[in-house]
């Protein structure tokens, strides 16, 4: 039986005729754009100061799932997954907080650290208790300072997706999760719960804005998103 994916996990769109008019020099770039060194640099030193600040979030989080496995012995299990995502055109283990029971995991798929294996994920009642909360305030995306740290990917890029999904966007035309190292936060991104996520605009305007600003204007505008995503975050409407 095939499985239904849900429309929340791709809900980006292809590029239309005003973005490929407007940023026409994006689509003609053939390589991956390379790292800004002040933004590296920012990245590496804001992941170390993230992950030491968040290690006691991550430590309440994990007595939480072992207390809650206790009670309720399905809900047990690891607290950390990855499953294999597109950074830059490069696959990366993309880690997060299980937010499921593990039975609705797929273990071969796990394995191979295919996305499919978690995408139950998105129905309500195969979450734990501790997941639903962690989900709704994005507490499922910490590991990823860790891979801001080894530098696969970014605080402020497009997000990275699972490789199936991006294969779509690339066959759908888009190219910035080639050229772009994948963030944490991205342009569109911090629009989400709002009409505008998933259109493609954002991300070749962030990737436009890459190419022309100066290494402190890219820096300024990384924190402008940044603090947008803060208060996306600081809402609490994690799905």
């Amino acid at each position: 039986m095939k499985k239904l994916e849900p429309k929340e996990a791709f809900p980006y769109k292809p590029p239309d005729d005003f973005i490929k008019t407007k940023y026409h020099h994006i689509f003609q770039l053939k390589e991956p754009l390379d790292d800004r060194l002040t933004k590296l640099l920012f990245d590496k030193v804001m992941a170390i100061i993230f992950l030491f600040i968040t290690a006691p979030v991550l430590f309440f989080i994990k007595i939480a799932y072992v207390i809650e496995g206790w009670i309720i012995p399905e809900n047990k299990g690891p607290m950390f997954f990855s499953y294999n995502a597109v950074s830059k055109g490069k696959i990366i283990p993309k880690y997060k907080i299980r937010l499921i029971k593990t039975k609705f995991i797929d273990p071969e798929g796990a394995k191979k650290g295919d996305w499919h294996a978690f995408s139950a994920e998105w129905t309500s009642d195969s979450r734990t208790y501790v997941g639903k909360f962690v989900k709704k305030f994005y507490l499922d995306e910490l590991p990823q300072f860790y891979s801001i740290l080894k530098g696969d990917m970014s605080f402020v890029g497009p997000r990275p997706l699972a490789v199936h999904h991006y294969k779509r966007d690339r066959k759908q035309g888009n190219v910035t999760r080639y050229l772009l190292k994948g963030g944490l936060l991205g342009l569109g991104h911090v629009l989400k719960g709002t009409q505008e996520f998933g259109s493609p605009i954002y991300e070749y305007e962030y990737a436009d804005q890459y190419l022309k600003l100066s290494p402190f204007g890219l820096l300024c505008l990384d924190l402008k998103i940044i603090g947008r995503g803060v208060k996306v975050i600081l809402k609490g409407k994690g799905l």
